[in-house]
């Protein structure tokens, strides 16, 4: 892992170096989630394209949410008869 530093303004902000922008991705206008691990680092996860394409891979070939809701539902309403 290389090693970066920043400053934060007295308004909260803090400036990413340009190497890690151009390396992960990060354009003006990238939202960014917070997270907080056991150890009280606080991880910032751009959310770019290469992002959601990760997570969606991540997703592909498990449970059909939608499909597991609607059986959900329909069990919950034969009930309700």
């Amino acid at each position: 892992m290389n090693d970066a530093s920043s400053t934060f303004t007295s308004k909260g902000q803090l400036v990413i170096p340009a190497a890690l922008r151009r390396k992960h991705g990060i354009q003006a206008g990238t939202k960014v989630r917070f997270l907080e691990d056991q150890f009280g680092r606080i991880i910032l996860q751009p959310i770019t394209e290469q992002y959601i394409d990760r997570v969606m891979g991540c997703l592909a070939g498990g449970p059909d949410l939608l499909e597991s809701w609607e059986k959900e539902h329909r069990e919950e309403g034969e009930h309700d008869s």
